[in-house]
């Protein structure tokens, strides 16, 4: 039978031993972004470096090499790889704070704010083009193939939610479909990536692979919820902004379709308005907390949880494998 979320300890002392664990590969992982993310242009490496080395969680390099050790994979040239992802998610943030005019990403002023929007769009083309190269250096056109459709799936998520802006109608697909190309997809390709170079099977490659689409939409989901809920100088952003960018997150999804025609009506015409006052906010937070929003959202989030840690069944049990589970547990308990 598979293991349960609610088997699995979440206590800080256990993450903890996680992180301490994991710790000889988060030095290697950044020995190896440093190593990797060098232009001639020395701009390019200053812009580079603000968005890179700004204190990122590394989740997306770590499932790299998780999921290459879960195949029994041990060779150092996993970290090489482990890049690939770390750069493609640094560029896809370089652009998203362009287009949404983000006021703060991982507790810095935003790249554009500094170098204006024109540098900013153009470092992160160019760390997309380091990834793509960095990915074909491993004579696999499996991990090619996946990191350039990741790329393409990123791009239609921004221009799908671009197109939903400020247009509340769209409904739960639509939302999953979103999540899916703009987070999900990366987070999963970063496992699959892992897998395809350790030669794992099939079976081992797609279920790495829905482990990470799992935790991946889990992880949207509950940053969705902290945008509501969390303390502003642990998240790392300004909280409030998908209210004030207009953006249909499943929280605000669950409180239109529950919410009394009234506070229905005043709550299109926020997410219209493009901007919105702290009472306003407050407001809006309350309400999703009445209607079930917030606890609808937490609620799919640790369903999926439940559905990454079921999908590492098919591997025999070892430590890593019990790290990957409480690293599921943590996406769905973190506080920025």
């Amino acid at each position: 039978m598979a293991a349960k979320l609610n088997k699995i300890s979440g206590s800080k002392r256990s993450f903890d031993q996680v992180m301490d664990f994991f710790q000889p590969d988060f030095v290697k992982i950044e020995t190896t972004l440093k190593k990797h993310f060098a232009s001639h242009i020395s701009f390019v490496n200053q812009v580079s470096s603000h968005i890179i080395f700004a204190g990122g969680k590394r989740l997306r390099p770590l499932l790299t090499v998780c999921a290459a050790k879960l195949c029994d994979y041990n060779s150092e040239d996993i970290y090489d790889l482990s890049a690939v992802p770390e750069y493609l998610h640094a560029a896809s943030l370089l652009h998203d704070d362009v287009v949404d005019a983000g006021e703060m990403r991982r507790g810095k002023t935003p790249a554009y704010k500094i170098w204006g929007n024109s540098a900013a769009v153009l470092v992160g083309d160019f760390l997309y083009a380091r990834a793509i190269e960095l990915a074909t250096r491993f004579e696999d056109i499996r991990i090619a193939r996946a990191i350039s459709k990741t790329v393409a799936l990123m791009s239609e998520g921004e221009i799908i939610q671009l197109l939903h802006a400020k247009v509340p109608s769209f409904d739960e697909k639509t939302y999953f479909d979103i999540i899916y190309r703009k987070t999900a997809a990366l987070i999963s390709t970063s496992c699959r990536i892992g897998a395809i170079m350790a030669k794992g099977s099939l079976d081992e490659i797609e279920a790495l692979s829905n482990y990470g689409l799992c935790i991946g939409q889990a992880f949207q989901m509950v940053d969705d919820v902290l945008d509501y809920t969390a303390d502003s100088s642990e998240f790392g952003k300004v909280i409030g902004t998908d209210l004030a960018e207009g953006k249909l997150t499943l929280p605000i999804v669950v409180a239109l379709e529950r919410a009394s025609r009234k506070n229905r009506d005043r709550l299109m015409n926020l997410l219209c308005q493009g901007y919105a006052s702290m009472s306003d906010f407050n407001w809006v937070r309350e309400l999703l907390m009445e209607t079930g929003g917030i606890h609808y959202t937490i609620k799919k989030a640790r369903g999926l949880v439940d559905l990454a840690c079921e999908s590492l069944d098919i591997f025999p049990d070892s430590l890593i494998k019990s790290n990957m589970k409480v690293l599921a547990l943590y996406v769905l308990e973190r506080k920025k």
